[in-house]
């Protein structure tokens, strides 16, 4: 299937601390984490009209897709076959991380696979009941279960680097990505492993997505210029524009890394994770428990508020969504300010790949030692009384965190810290 990773011997000595070494992507921003830097710091958003199928009796005709994704580099011709959208753009990122991290990686059984996703095939369950609906079951695929499942992703990138050890699907909507890369923290902390590919990836721009989400009332509904729909925290928001991406981050122990020269990102210093047990679509009011999961991250992290630096937001410019996080945000900073971006403004909502992709991005802005840009941002709404980044502005040495907020109130919170010196 696809070509593994050398194997080696030895295991960490010091699983508390975990760095990331390698990072790979796919999204409608870029294929690597050069070409979505470069464009993240633009400021511009990717989004653009649907051309991968017919929008004509949508009611929403835009999004942020990738126009340039081959399989083929990665798969080969069977097995991207016998895989679904998603589980492809997955299989690709995570081969790419594997690749930017370097070898040798330990034996395979202390090899970890974690991976969020929301939905799992869409494309293939979309596809299939429409071939149903108009020729017969008999047009349903013999791998259809298998292709639509969403822990096909997490077993198709096990099996492609013959990793052995522990292999796993999150899926807690939006903070799927978030929750996937925590659990490698934790693997890796307690000594299962020695190394956790950990992403999310998220292929769910199709016909009945877009009616999904626009029926509930989450999509941005500015058909008319959907280059500025996406606009996090600005007065004018009416919804999230609808991404798709894959994103995977390597993450080892800080002792392993530095023992074989690994080029470190950033490290992974904590992880929080808890529920608003509130509502299946909003926030708690208020950002309560947003505010306890960031505060539960940075105790994890054996860090204060007085050491963040920076917040990637959740972000996905929705009405609640912004409001909520902007008042959790206020109540943890408690009058201090720091400087907030919302990348979602630029890549689109990506759904179970966002709090990987956002992860990703704050690894890399520790690394360049900057913070990107908001989109999008006219007239910032008085009551999100946070600082919006909506230039590319110099990061100060500091703790930064990740937020995820999914549907069904599940939260995770990300805390990084710049690489040892």
């Amino acid at each position: 299937m696809c070509s593994s990773w050398p194997p080696t011997t030895g295991t960490s000595v010091n699983p508390r601390r975990t760095v990331v070494t390698g990072l790979g992507v796919r999204t409608p921003a870029g294929n690597s984490p050069k070409e979505l830097w470069d464009v993240l710091l633009t400021g511009v958003s990717t989004a653009r009209r649907i051309v991968s199928f017919d929008t004509t009796a949508l009611p929403v005709d835009f999004a942020c897709e990738i126009h340039d994704f081959d399989p083929l580099v990665r798969l080969d011709p069977k097995t991207a076959r016998r895989t679904d959208r998603t589980t492809q753009l997955a299989a690709c990122a995570a081969a790419d991380a594997l690749e930017d991290a370097g070898g040798p990686a330990p034996p395979p059984e202390r090899c970890a696979v974690i991976v969020g996703t929301g939905f799992g095939g869409l494309h293939t369950l979309e596809s299939a009941l429409t071939h149903c609906d108009d020729l017969g079951h008999g047009r349903i695929r013999a791998l259809h279960i298998p292709m639509l499942m969403p822990n096909a992703a997490s077993a198709v990138i096990s099996m492609c680097h013959s990793f052995t050890g522990p292999t796993m699907t999150v899926s807690t909507s939006c903070a799927s990505g978030g929750h996937a890369v925590g659990e490698g923290l934790r693997l890796l902390r307690d000594g299962s492993v020695d190394l956790a590919l950990a992403g999310g990836t998220e292929a769910n721009i199709t016909a009945n997505s877009i009616l999904g989400f626009y029926r509930c009332g989450a999509l941005s509904r500015r058909t008319s210029d959907p280059h500025t729909a996406s606009r996090p925290f600005d007065l004018d928001r009416d919804g999230f524009v609808l991404g798709e991406a894959a994103a995977f981050l390597v993450l080892e122990s800080m002792d392993g890394a530095i023992r074989r020269g690994a080029r470190i990102y950033a490290e992974l210093a904590g992880f929080g994770n808890n529920s608003d047990a509130y509502h299946l679509v909003a926030p708690r009011p208020g950002g309560q428990s947003a505010l306890q999961c960031m505060q539960k991250a940075l105790g994890d992290a054996r860090l204060s508020v007085d050491d963040v630096v920076h917040i990637n937001a959740h972000g996905t410019s929705t009405p609640l969504n912004d409001l909520c996080e902007a008042q959790a945000i206020a109540g943890l900073l408690n009058g201090r300010t720091v400087p907030v971006t919302a990348t979602k403004s630029i890549t689109g909502h990506t759904i179970g790949a966002a709090g990987a992709l956002e992860a990703a991005v704050v690894a890399l802005s520790l690394h360049h030692r900057t913070i990107p840009p908001t989109a999008n941002l006219h007239a910032q709404d008085p009551d999100c009384e946070i600082d919006v980044v909506t230039r590319p502005r110099e990061l100060a040495e500091g703790a930064a965190i990740s937020n995820s907020f999914g549907f069904g109130g599940h939260n995770a919170v990300l805390v990084f810290t710049p690489p040892p010196s």
